[in-house]
């Protein structure tokens, strides 16, 4: 499948990052779909609002599909993100066997998929999943871009 194909999935996971502006945290938002390609997690970014900085969108996401299948194998489910994932989700999504991760913008600070690391496709590991990069990539970006320039305004400008 190309990016093209993943278009609307991270759509999905695009309402879900709109969804953290209403806190402080960094908009980022995933969904975990199952084989057939129905929703089964949903996540975004928690960590200001839970105080857990483990809470990341792709944890939450990852968290919740286990809940709902039963079981903390996700293989041949996909992961789609808005952003290029961290070295710990990215580790999480590898341990989890994701048969696949569609991400939208890379995070030339701190993306292990491309960016600086390539976690995901380290032969070392026991598992390599699938990578589609760049989905709705410049959409992606333009929200992080938009938080956080709002972030840089000082307190009497917002």
């Amino acid at each position: 499948m190309t990016a093209a194909d993943w278009a609307d999935a991270m759509r999905l996971a695009l309402d879900e990052a709109r969804g953290a502006l209403d806190t402080d945290d960094v908009p980022v938002g995933a969904v975990v779909l199952n084989p057939s390609g129905t929703v089964i997690g949903r996540g975004r970014n928690q960590r200001e609002a839970l105080a857990d900085p483990t809470a990341h969108a792709e944890v939450v996401a990852l968290r919740e599909a286990a809940k709902a299948i039963g079981s903390w194998h996700l293989d041949r489910c996909t992961l789609v993100v808005t952003l290029e994932p961290c070295t710990m989700c990215a580790g999480a999504l590898v341990l989890a066997r994701m048969e696949r991760l569609v991400f939208g913008a890379f995070d030339p600070k701190a993306g292990a998929v491309a960016s600086l690391w390539d976690v995901v496709r380290d032969r070392r590991l026991n598992h390599r999943p699938e990578v589609v990069s760049g989905v709705l990539e410049d959409e992606c970006g333009a929200l992080l871009l938009e938080f956080f320039a709002g972030q840089r305004e000082g307190p009497g400008d917002r």
